[in-house]
This record gives structure tokens, sequence and C-alpha cells, in this order.
């Protein structure tokens, strides 16, 4: 990992989480941090999970799509908003414009979850669906947003959507004190990027890991390679991984202030989220659970020195489809 200050023209910083904290405030929840006897003592380490299954619209998510819409001008408000999601991106830009007074429009894989693609349209947006197998979202998003003078928020590529998914870290560590180690779920970067700026800023010496599905470790390979590389529409059931490539903006962010990355199995992330659900009485979907398996299922073990170390779980979302996943036991 760069030291911070080698790299001073990246687009996020401290100073624009603190503002999105700001911005935040009243509006998104400031959510519970959880600790578990029983996770400790599996783990030989003091955990502290940060639940955003709790975050309004169930997935930090809304931290990020609400101070980016915060943020637009008068017109391109009226104009509104397009965004493309698999399922908790989409929910959080359709309630922050509900709540801002923004017309919303969503395109969505017709794949997705039907629970997201339900509350997504539940929130007041109107959904496009498409076949990830033929079409390309960005480019399919693009062309629609032209066509109607509307303003894109893409789901994780974005200075102010960064901003915001940091301050879910900011305010686990105002809530614990400093951590040895945060562990960070990782699909296109958003979340891992704002939460390592964060740490970076209010507890240093901690190293921050993000973790990704096997099927989907785009990042993974980004980071040892240090060469962008991409994994076309992933075959995982952490629906909100299954993202092409880190972003323009989240790739930079990620070498400069991650410190390491992890990847764990399906199977892993069922057994894990089960337990999760079982034992700690939390309710969390696949994506929401990657951090949390690093550390159950011994992944980082086999790298880092964890035993009695202060650890942070970021638990990014509870939206689980409890159907299919109930067939998946």
């Amino acid at each position: 990992m760069s030291t911070p200050s080698a790299n001073p023209a990246l687009p996020v910083g401290h100073a624009d989480i603190a503002a999105a904290a700001e911005r935040l405030e009243g509006h998104a929840r400031r959510t519970p941090v959880m600790t578990s006897q029983m996770a400790d003592a599996r783990c030989g380490a003091q955990l502290f999970f940060k639940c955003e299954n709790f975050q309004r619209m169930g997935a930090f998510k809304f931290r990020g799509a609400f101070n980016a819409l915060a943020q637009l001008t008068p017109e391109q408000q009226r104009a509104g908003v397009l965004a493309y999601s698999s399922g908790n991106h989409a929910q959080a830009v359709a309630l922050a414009g509900r709540l801002l007074g923004v017309k919303t429009l969503i395109v969505m894989p017709q794949d997705a979850p039907q629970v997201k693609l339900e509350a997504t349209r539940g929130y007041g947006a109107e959904v496009i669906t498409y076949d990830p197998d033929t079409a390309r979202r960005e480019e399919l998003a693009a062309g629609i947003a032209r066509e109607r003078g509307m303003s894109v928020i893409p789901p994780y590529d974005h200075a102010h959507v960064v901003a915001g998914q940091g301050t879910a870290a900011m305010e686990l560590i105002e809530d614990t004190g400093p951590l040895d180690y945060l562990l960070v779920p990782c699909g296109g970067g958003g979340l891992l990027s704002g939460c390592a700026i964060a740490a970076s800023r209010w507890s240093p010496a901690c190293k921050v890991i993000g973790v990704e599905p096997e099927a989907g470790d785009d990042a993974t390979r980004s980071f040892r390679s240090k060469i962008l590389q991409t994994c076309h529409n992933p075959d995982t059931i952490a629906d909100g991984a299954r993202t092409p490539a880190l972003g323009k903006i989240t790739f930079p962010l990620v070498l400069q202030y991650v410190h390491d990355m992890l990847t764990v199995s399906d199977a892993d992330l069922l057994r894990s989220m089960f337990w999760l659900w079982e034992r700690m009485k939390i309710v969390v979907e696949p994506t929401g659970a990657l951090a949390a398996t690093a550390l159950l299922e011994g992944r980082l073990d086999s790298s880092h020195d964890c035993k009695g170390k202060r650890i942070g779980v970021i638990i990014s979302g509870g939206n689980a489809d409890i159907k299919a996943l109930c067939r998946l036991l």
C-alpha cells in the first residue's frame, strides 16, 4: 500500500467523508455495532460488526446514493436521475430520490433478486430490466440517460458515492475506538475504498482488507497485479459483487489505501451467512456476509496474525431473498 500523501490528486479524501457525514445527519441511520462472545471465541479475536443491514433500505448503499443526489444542482434534480444496479444501489437511489423529490429510473438485470426488484419499484422508481448475457448495463444506461436528459449515478465509480460509503467505517471507529484490522466486502470497490480512506484518518494503524467471492475475484487480481482485471457476469450467490471490474475512481483508491484482498467461496458464504442468522440473530444477505466469512472460515488466519486483535467487520446488507436462499439449505 502506498502512503496516502503519495497521490494528492485522488478524487476522495478525509474531508469528503466528513462532509458526507454531515450531509447524511438526520437522513441515514447510525447503524449499531454488534459483538458476539461466540464469534470472538471462534476467531480468537475481538470482533465488532458494523450492521449496515439495519441501514435504511437494508444496506450501506443509502449512504452513497443520498450523498450523491443531495449534491445535484436544482436543474439536475428536476431532470431526474438514472442508476444501474443489481439491487441495493437501485433501492438506495430510489429511496434517496423519494426523500429529495427527485425522479428516478433504474436499469436492473432481469435476474436480479425479486425482493430487490419489488422494493425498488416500491420506493417509487421506474425500472427497466435487461439481459446481462447480451447487454452491457453501462452502455444501456448511458443511452437512456441521453434520451431523457437525466444524470447518471453509478453504483460505485463516483466520488460522492465513495465518500458517502466511507461514513460507515468512520462511524464504526468512532464507536469502537482504534482497530487493528477492518474487513470490508468488495464488489466494485466503492464501500471498500471509502472505508479504507476513513480508516487511514480515524484509525491510522488499522490494516484494511477487502473480501470478494472467488467466482468474481477481479479486484483481488487487480490488487495483486496492479493492472485492472475484469470478470464478466461472475456466477456467485453474492449478487451485489457481480461487478465486472473496479472503476476508474475506485481502482486507484484501492491501490492507495487497501492493505490486502481475500476471496471466499459460495459454500463458505452460505455457511457463515446461516451462522450469522442462527447465532447472532441477524438477517444478512450473501454479499453482506463476505467480510464476516473471511474471519469465520479462517481465511484471514492463513495470511495475517489476527489472534487477540481488535477487528472491525462491515456487514454490508440484509436484503436477502429468503425463498431463494432457503432452497439452498
